[in-house]
């Protein structure tokens, strides 16, 4: 899969999912606090859906290859 095929969504899709995964496993095994890191995954994604930028999007609209995809979309 080259850079020019990940879109800024597909990554941000890519990212939330791994932290859900993650904070449920650290939850199950150390504590379940964790699930704290789950809801903030998810104000994070409500936040990209009403507003259109989450922190992630924002950090992540920096890395070149996503920026140039973002920019021939627009």
């Amino acid at each position: 899969m080259s850079c020019s095929s990940l879109s800024l969504e597909r990554v941000l899709f890519a990212l939330a999912g791994s932290m859900v995964l993650l904070a449920t496993v650290l939850a199950v095994v150390v504590s379940p606090w964790w699930l704290l890191l789950v809801a903030f995954v998810g104000v994070n994604q409500w936040l990209y859906v009403l507003v259109g930028n989450c922190p992630a999007s924002l950090v992540l609209g920096r890395v070149p290859c996503l920026a140039e995809t973002q920019e021939v979309r627009s």
